[in-house]
């Protein structure tokens, strides 16, 4: 049945309240109305659901939308339901969620008439009872949403997907109207051939959202990045996306605790809580639900204004998709996401074990997310190329790589020389193997394999671990070497990579463009690294230095004792103003060491900051969720009922050595700790005494690395550990 255009645009202000249709809305609408196929290729944003739930209000008969997303489905039914004031019934979804009684209203609706519009998930498609049910009424048409998952090379593939024809062809024929917003060429072909509709007219809207800021940053402290990027964006909605279901919880938990409004949104979670953690969040009673990758949302909601990727996503599909939920207005839309080699470390060690053929799959989309996340290229120019769409501009002015464009040089040499190396070893290695090699940095297993005496060890001894880790990431990027997965990871070199060595050419590759290796990284190389190795304001810092020794003169001790450097870098970044700020903000300040020292370093901040007008940042502590820091709670409260350490540890599942780590790691924030009842049992006064004094009168700062290289000769690592603790408490805090 043909509808003329007064009728649609009549339907389109009563039903939607809006005046005019978007893009290709009603040439598709007035397509399916006519009884033809359709395939729409509509990126998140451009109304999708419009070309679907219109047609069906206007169709005779029940429109059935096959759909994967529980939350979509019941949005879009409410939604539809406040459109239209009449019955009830207009709109159902059939799903797992649903009680026998909620079912049997559906049943009932359908059978009268009424319903317009039946959402299905393809679980629930597949039943007999409902095929049986559906035989009954009169289908205007069908609509495959998220299409994509027809195809393993979709990137949320679902084998029901496959059984839609079949079944479609069981129940009665109708037109067929497939929709997507993530396909690549190859995904495109595999939906129209599974569904039979080769004849469907194609209606492909241009990939790009303008409005849309893509940032890939490296995940170093990404908690406080986020919860600083939320404060700054408060009262805005926003989305996190995680890996599991556990760090989705974790995320909300902490953000919470920040007095941040978010929930969790995950499949584990029951459908009530789901159901109310979604309205919460459309109803802006919250601003920031937390969601695993895996789990499609559906949330349709126009103003959501940043989505922020914790992890990185298993394929380019999957993060465009996610990043398109957000400023599906046409308003600004913040795409930030978190990358680190340990991320795709973890997505490689999910694919061991399944079919081969769904690893070689996964490994490939896996690598074109990397290249991405690596690439200086302009992102939007990389995301429409991947679906196939020519982006002809040189500069978007809207990623991070065309707004801070990465110095670039030529790697021929580079490149050259990893190949060179793994086509002279006899086997294959990981990727840090082959990189300690080249920088000539040893281990055991480099000496076990005597690589320590290769002629290639240290020839790129100029450069860092992290430089050649970084080099070799690129190669694999461009196709030069691959890495097997299935092989813990092994490096080789590929066809195009030995025609490179052959004939080596000018191969641009990022300067310094390396990512942490994950959030478990906290050794002092890589905190110096994030610190940037000094204070954030120089001229600051000298001053602070100054009034340091004047300090330290006052009371006798030396000047490391009073505020030790990253104490002071911290006072240089975050300007604290008060004695509370100080003690918060600023690594090794605890309240103690801040009321006796800490005055006059607030008060020449305080007048330094109004001398030069400096608008302090918006900084905080990150609060940690209590489960995390319960370990040292309870360590500090058995300390405080003088437990054996021997039994503190062995209750803790912890070594000594661990221990002592947890106890450094609770004085290093300025805690005291009393440790005296153990350290009179177990040691000697005499090394006691000695070791004290040196820390008092020989040691230039509180290192526990400088103190075992100049002590370790002469006494225990454990005892030195433990009278370190011992100054650090009754001298230093």
């Amino acid at each position: 049945m043909a509808v003329d255009t007064a009728t649609l645009h009549d339907k389109l202000k009563t039903f939607f309240g809006y005046d005019a249709f978007k893009g290709d809305q009603e040439r598709i609408i007035r397509h399916l109305t006519s009884g033809g196929n359709a395939f729409v290729l509509m990126p998140t944003g451009g109304g999708k659901s419009l070309c679907y739930q219109l047609p069906a209000l206007v169709m005779e008969g029940t429109a059935i939308v096959i759909s994967p997303l529980i939350a979509l489905m019941k949005n879009q039914v409410d939604a539809i339901r406040g459109f239209e004031s009449g019955e009830d019934g207009i709109a159902h979804f059939l799903n797992s969620s649903l009680s026998r009684i909620q079912i049997q209203e559906v049943q009932d609706d359908l059978l009268r008439g009424v319903t317009k519009l039946l959402y299905v998930a393809p679980e629930s498609l597949t039943k007999e009872e409902n095929i049986a049910l559906l035989k009954e009424i009169k289908i205007s048409f069908y609509a495959v949403d998220e299409a994509h998952c027809i195809s393993e090379w979709g990137h949320d593939f679902r084998p029901e997907y496959r059984k839609i024809r079949s079944i479609i062809d069981q129940i009665q024929p109708a037109p067929v109207i497939a929709l997507t917003a993530t396909a690549t060429p190859k995904v495109q072909s595999d939906i129209l051939k599974n569904l039979r509709i080769q004849d469907a007219v194609v209606f492909r809207s241009s990939f790009n959202r303008p409005n849309l800021y893509y940032e890939v940053r490296d995940k170093v402290e990404p908690e406080k990045d986020i919860i600083r990027y939320i404060r700054q964006n408060a009262g805005k909605s926003g989305i996190i996306y995680c890996l599991s279901r556990k760090k989705v919880e974790e995320m909300a938990q902490m953000l919470a605790i920040n007095g941040i409004k978010a929930l969790p949104y995950h499949a584990g979670l029951d459908a009530k809580t789901r159901a109310e953690n979604q309205d919460k969040f459309l109803m802006e009673e919250i601003d920031v639900i937390v969601a695993t990758i895996a789990f499609g949302m559906g949330i349709d909601k126009p103003d959501v204004r940043f989505v922020i990727h914790y992890d990185i996503p298993k394929s380019i599909e999957g993060y465009y998709q996610e990043t398109g939920r957000a400023g599906r207005d046409g308003k600004e839309g913040h795409c930030i996401t978190y990358y680190s080699y340990k991320d795709i470390q973890k997505l490689e060690k999910f694919m061991q074990g399944k079919p081969v053929a769904e690893q070689e799959i996964g490994k490939q989309l896996l690598k074109e997310t990397v290249a991405y996340a690596e690439s200086s290229q302009c992102r939007r120019k990389l995301l429409l190329n991947y679906f196939g769409e020519d982006y002809t501009q040189d500069n978007c002015g809207a990623c991070d790589n065309c707004l801070h464009p990465k110095a670039r040089f030529d790697g021929r040499e580079e490149m050259s020389l990893v190949i060179e190396l793994i086509e002279s070893l006899k086997e294959h290695f990981k990727l840090e193997h082959l990189a300690s090699i080249l920088a000539g940095v040893s281990n055991a297993l480099i000496k076990s394999y005597k690589h320590d005496e290769l002629p290639l060890f240290g020839a790129g001894k100029d450069h860092s671990v992290r430089f050649w880790a970084a080099v070799i990431h690129q190669g694999i990027i461009l196709h030069y070497l691959d890495k097997d997965i299935e092989n813990y990871g092994l490096i080789y070199a590929t066809d195009e990579g030995l025609e490179f060595y052959l004939n080596p050419h000018e191969v641009m590759l990022v300067e310094d463009r390396t990512f942490s290796e994950g959030e478990d990284e906290d050794d002092e190389d890589s905190a110096a690294a994030v610190n940037g190795g000094g204070g954030g304001d120089p001229v600051l810092l000298s001053m602070l230095k100054d009034l340091r020794k004047d300090v330290a003169r006052k009371y006798r001790v030396q000047p490391w004792m009073v505020f030790a450097d990253p104490a002071l870098e911290d006072m240089t970044i975050v300007y604290p103003l008060s004695l509370k700020e100080l003690s918060e903000k600023c690594q090794g300040v605890g309240e103690g060491k801040a009321r006796k020292y800490g005055q006059p370093f607030v008060d020449l901040i305080a007048k330094y900051v109004e001398e030069n007008e400096i608008e302090r940042p918006d900084d905080f502590v990150v609060k940690s969720v209590a489960a995390r820091s319960g370990n040292k709670v309870a360590i500090i409260q058995a300390i405080d009922r003088k437990l054996p350490l021997e039994d503190i540890a062995s209750s803790k599942g912890l070594e000594m050595s661990d221990l002592l780590t947890e106890i450094e790691s609770i004085v290093a924030t300025g805690t005291r700790v009393n440790l005296n009842y153990y350290i009179e049992e177990e040691l000697d006064p005499d090394v006691v005494q000695e070791i004290f004094t040196w820390f008092k009168e020989e040691a230039t700062s509180d290192s526990l690395s400088d103190a075992m290289k100049a002590l370790e000769g002469d006494y225990e690592e454990k005892e030195i550990r433990l009278v370190r603790i011992k100054f650090l408490c009754e001298v230093v805090n």
